[in-house]
């Protein structure tokens, strides 16, 4: 019975993101940032989602990317009294005021990596749905610098892009 409410609700957030979602934001949507769903059985349930064709899952350069089908709203549709009220009010004003947080995450990717000589390679991506618009690697002396490059990446990605598109593009 529990793991039916957790199918659920996982379609149910589906429902209420209203955007293809990555298995790493769904986890940190409903486990990290919020305690909807243990992570065990967060991970178990999708599985059993996708293959029971409730949850559709394509491939684009942001990775896998996850939407409710036409299947799971119908399956929602039946038995989405049996989320407590409480919950699903929750879960709607949650997703509605942290949708676009989480798509800007999903859109501004990125990551560090120690190279053989010491230095860091700091990877930044900003990922449409279909294609990559921008990556850029910066290489820098300390590990200090690269998380601080990681951490400003979100907020930062896109004046980064539109003063280098200027430049380069429009000869700003």
């Amino acid at each position: 019975m529990e793991q039916l409410n957790y199918k659920l609700i996982l379609l149910f957030v589906f429902d209420k993101m209203d955007i293809p979602i990555t298995e790493r934001t769904l986890l940190d949507l409903c486990t990290v940032d919020n305690n909807w769903v243990p992570y065990m059985e967060c991970k178990e349930v999708l599985s059993e989602l996708i293959e029971s064709g409730f949850v559709f899952v394509s491939n684009n350069n942001a990775g896998q990317l996850m939407s409710i089908t036409p299947d799971g709203r119908i399956c929602l549709s039946h038995f989405y009294l049996r989320i407590p009220a409480t919950l699903r009010d929750e879960i709607s004003e949650y997703t509605k005021n942290n949708r676009m947080r989480y798509r800007k995450k999903q859109e501004y990717f990125s990551d560090y990596f120690k190279n053989p000589d010491g230095t860091y390679t700091v990877c930044l991506k900003i990922i449409s749905m279909t294609q990559n618009i921008m990556e850029l690697k910066i290489i820098v002396q300390d590990r200090n610098k690269a998380k601080m490059i990681y951490k400003n990446w979100e907020d930062n990605a896109p004046n980064v892009f539109g003063n280098l598109y200027s430049m380069l593009v429009e000869g700003e």
